[in-house]
């Protein structure tokens, strides 16, 4: 499994878990998607997932906290 990682995705984001977990949804929608057209996966949802990212078709968006520091 390819393992997402803050140099692979070049989008500015805060936290490897937020990495981790805007992957799994993507992962979860390429897989969702796929089971509902009936169309089989040549590669795994998680590298596709990673490849959106790394092209820029998804960003990862994480909501500013009050009072935190930066």
């Amino acid at each position: 499994m390819l393992k997402p990682s803050g140099n692979i995705i070049k989008t500015p984001h805060k936290s490897y878990y937020s990495v981790v977990i805007a992957v799994a949804k993507r992962a979860r929608d390429i897989s969702d998607a796929a089971e509902a057209s009936n169309e089989p996966l040549v590669e795994k949802p998680v590298d596709l997932a990673v490849q959106d990212f790394v092209d820029g078709k998804y960003k990862i968006l994480e909501p500013e906290i009050e009072g935190s520091a930066k």
